[in-house]
């Protein structure tokens, strides 16, 4: 009997694992009733429900088995049931780290003693930060919350996320449909801790274009339109770039492009890009844009100049070739083309001479080659005006010189 429920449970498991597929008849053979779910975010998360079976055998092993909804990998835990069928499970969230403000689908699976199996309808919770007591206003499909400020400053949010959504998702063509949630931490401190507990390292900000959400640190105060209008669209600029070429096509483009066109679309460009791109072209340490496709440096430093190169390159990029050219690089790429190859097939120049007219054009290096290169078209026009005239009178000597020959 003992090894026949062990291979009950083993063919549960398995079971479990090619996607909860399961006969329909038994789906009603047991009944779930007091589903709960309590958490201290990034510590632990408990499961409760009454397990009940309404098929005439008895439940002998129970599992449950949940997943972040954009994880391939399920987690599955085999439960005890008390006699009265109640059951609860607890979760270590810090060493099994979830995505902060991941929707997590959970199911209940149940093995008989007649050696049915039956499972659960899912279940659904969102794993918020509920370390903080979080506000929030709503427009259409947006959402913005907060914890420290008043209403005024949730607006200020709302207003920043609504403007550049409407100006990335022109430029770019994605769907403004969906729901987005925009969480603003009141600092740097909240917001890195939080990513830390998901299993994140960031600082500033962070954008999980899967789940449709953004994190920002920005405090109340005289700044904080600036800030709001910085960090708010360059995280959904993120998000509509996924939207817009898909998570596969997303997680091929360069850094370079993915992290330029949402430093482009912040309401509020930061100052201080333009004085690290003059001091690293007249020191001659500008970064070959070949070297920010992969990734960028580690360093704060490296990093600060690699967002500032990729955001000026960007805004050459789009006034050269347009909305057009830029979309169409973020299609070549998103079609798993290299970096030099899917600049070509997009604008017809390879990266690094692309890389070339930039430095030309927005840092002024090689000025002589940009102003014979820009001074060409009149030069050719000049040559025509002066070598026409200038032939015609050599035609006239040459024929005057024949005709003295003959006599």
């Amino acid at each position: 009997m003992r090894r026949t429920r062990t291979l009950s449970f083993l063919f549960l498991l398995a079971w479990i694992g090619f996607g909860f597929t399961r006969p329909p008849q038994i789906q009603s053979a047991f009944d779930v009733s007091g589903v709960g779910v309590a958490y201290n975010f990034g510590q632990q998360i408990t499961f409760t429900a009454r397990l009940m079976s309404t098929s005439g055998s008895p439940i002998t092993q129970a599992a449950i088995s949940f997943r972040d909804i954009n994880e391939q990998n399920t987690r599955v835990e085999q439960l005890t049931i008390n006699p009265d069928g109640t059951t609860m499970f607890q979760y270590n969230a810090a060493q099994n780290i979830l995505a902060p403000f991941a929707t997590i689908v959970f199911s209940y699976q149940v093995a008989f003693a007649n050696g049915q199996t039956a499972a659960s309808v899912p279940f659904y919770f969102r794993y918020e930060d509920n370390r903080f007591s979080w506000k929030s206003l709503t427009d259409g499909t947006v959402t913005v919350r907060w914890y420290n400020g008043g209403d005024t400053f949730g607006r200020a949010a709302l207003d920043a996320a609504r403007v550049s959504l409407r100006d990335v998702g022109q430029l770019l063509s994605a769907s403004l449909d969906a729901p987005l949630d925009v969480y603003v931490y009141a600092n740097a401190g909240d917001l890195q801790s939080a990513l830390t507990l998901g299993g994140k390292q960031w600082v500033a900000g962070h954008a999980d274009p899967a789940l449709s959400v953004v994190m920002v640190s920005v405090s109340p105060g005289d700044a904080q339109t600036i800030e709001l209008q910085r960090q708010v669209p360059h995280e959904l600029a993120h998000v509509m770039l996924y939207r817009s070429i898909g998570a596969a096509g997303y997680d091929r483009l360069p850094a370079w492009l993915n992290e330029g066109i949402a430093s482009m679309a912040e309401l509020y460009p930061n100052p201080d890009y333009a004085r690290a791109l003059a001091l690293a072209s007249q020191n001659n340490s500008l970064m070959p844009i070949a070297d920010l496709c992969a990734s960028f440096p580690s360093d704060s430093g490296g990093a600060f100049l690699a967002y500032a190169q990729s955001e000026s390159f960007a805004r050459y990029l789009r006034s050269t070739y347009g909305d057009t050219g830029l979309i169409a690089l973020t299609k070549s790429y998103g079609d798993g083309l290299d970096c030099n190859l899917g600049a070509m097939r997009a604008i017809g120049a390879p990266l690094d001479q692309l890389d070339a007219r930039w430095r030309e054009s927005a840092l002024g290096q090689n000025v002589i080659g940009v102003a014979a290169r820009n001074l060409l078209p009149y030069i050719i026009l000049l040559a025509l005006i002066l070598v026409v005239p200038i032939w015609g009178a050599l035609a006239v000597v040459i024929e005057r010189k024949r005709n003295e020959r003959k006599q």
